[in-house]
């Protein structure tokens, strides 16, 4: 059990569904989809088997100034905007020289990517090739480096006791804010601000991911193509975006009079060693995550009512987590599976996921997982469907789980 309490007192994010935390859960309460149909002219060019897409609901051209959009990766932009609104959520203040909100030494950064910057180096290796070195941007490696995002945002934050930035590809984001509470626990920083981005789609990323047979089909019903644990499900979405937490010593907030959205109790980190795209037919490092984080919270089983699934619609993935669910934790939750109204956003999605398995237990209500028209009977879990659940929660989870046999669990319990 730990003996630091560890605090979220603020929250952003940039989705498909919302370009803000308060927009993005509108949706998901509302059943709102944020997948398209992908009618660039790189798929047209390619043909792409795969024609869908979940982009961004506000282009960070919206929000950022030019000279900025310039100098960084799409990556880095959503990164820096979902990490800025969760500053300003947390009541903090933009460093200056005259104003520091809070000590450097003790504020830190975990903001990681699964992929990274891959439209960049894409991009730039186009120029190379038509026009030769000198139209190849200065600034090429610092804006596809995966550590881009982080580094951004340490830089605006002025944060100097660590900024790190985890590539664990569909599990970065929880395992940024696994770390992240590490830190704290440690005695590191008193303030962490974590989470995960990702911004990649491009023609590379969607047709590799078409040939590994992991995307979605179903390009002629944009709105009907994400549906996790329905017998019809075909496989995922590739969106982008990104969520940042704050995080914080519960005495540290107590001290500053910070509004705490709840705690994030306990987390599970482990790896199957199994396989580079399949989780282990056991589900053991799965459910070995789970209980870890359970454990560490000081909560049994029965004490979650709620799991945020990972559940990306892939045909064998999510037989593997429900069975894995039923396991670590029993029968008796309730899931919500949310890539069915903003597709997968890769390192994004743990961190946005967690958010929205934190507003859940903080508002009372889980949100329905879109497209669940025929629950697959080999998934023996209560998802919800249809419309929200009003459920009163004092502990939920989140999973997140990637390429490589990553897995990652994260206990959130009420302030």
């Amino acid at each position: 059990m730990s003996t630091v309490e560890v605090v979220v007192t603020g929250m952003g994010a940039t989705t498909p569904l919302g370009g803000d935390v308060a927009s993005t859960w509108d949706g998901l309460i509302a059943g709102r989809n944020g997948i398209a149909r992908n009618d660039t002219e790189w798929a047209k060019k390619y043909d792409l088997p795969a024609r869908l897409h979940a982009p961004l609901a506000v282009d960070p051209s919206e929000v950022l100034p030019r000279v900025q959009l310039r100098r960084m990766d799409r990556c880095e932009q959503v990164g820096l905007i979902a990490a800025r609104q969760a500053w300003a959520d947390a009541g903090f203040e933009t460093p200056t020289d005259e104003n520091e909100p809070v000590d450097p030494e003790r504020l830190a950064v975990v903001l990681g990517t699964g992929i990274g910057g891959p439209v960049t180096l894409l991009d730039q290796d186009d120029l190379l090739e038509q026009y030769g070195l000198r139209k190849v941007s200065p600034l090429t490696v610092p804006m596809l480096m995966p550590n881009g995002p982080a580094a951004h945002v340490s830089i605006e934050l002025r944060a100097r006791a660590g900024v790190h930035s985890p590539a664990s590809a569909c599990a970065t984001g929880a395992e940024a804010l696994a770390q992240a509470y590490q830190m704290i626990q440690n005695g590191r920083a008193d303030v962490v601000v974590a989470g995960g981005a990702d911004a990649c789609i491009h023609a590379i990323t969607v047709a590799g991911f078409a040939q590994s047979r992991t995307l979605s089909l179903r390009n002629d019903e944009p709105e009907r193509a994400s549906r996790p644990f329905d017998v019809d499900r075909d496989g995922f979405i590739l969106g982008e975006g990104a969520g940042v937490l704050v995080l914080e010593s519960a005495e540290y907030a107590r001290a500053r009079g910070a509004r705490v959205y709840g705690k994030l109790a306990g987390t599970g980190i482990t790896s199957d060693a199994y396989h580079i795209t399949g989780n282990h037919p056991e589900g053991i490092g799965q459910i070995r995550a789970m209980r870890q984080a359970i454990e560490q919270a000081g909560l049994t089983a029965t004490d979650i009512g709620h799991v945020n699934a990972h559940a990306t619609s892939t045909v064998v993935g999510d037989i593997g987590e429900a069975v894995a669910i039923r396991k670590a934790v029993g029968d008796h939750v309730v899931l919500t599976a949310p890539k069915s109204a903003f597709g997968h956003l890769v390192g994004g999605a743990g961190a946005v996921e967690s958010i929205a398995t934190l507003l859940s237990i903080y508002h009372g209500v889980v949100p329905a997982t879109r497209n669940l028209e025929n629950q697959d009977p080999r998934v023996e879990l209560d998802v919800v469907s249809g419309e929200p659940r009003k459920v009163e929660l004092t502990a939920a989870m989140n999973d997140s789980f990637g390429f490589g046999g990553h897995n990652v669990a994260l206990v959130f319990t009420a302030a």
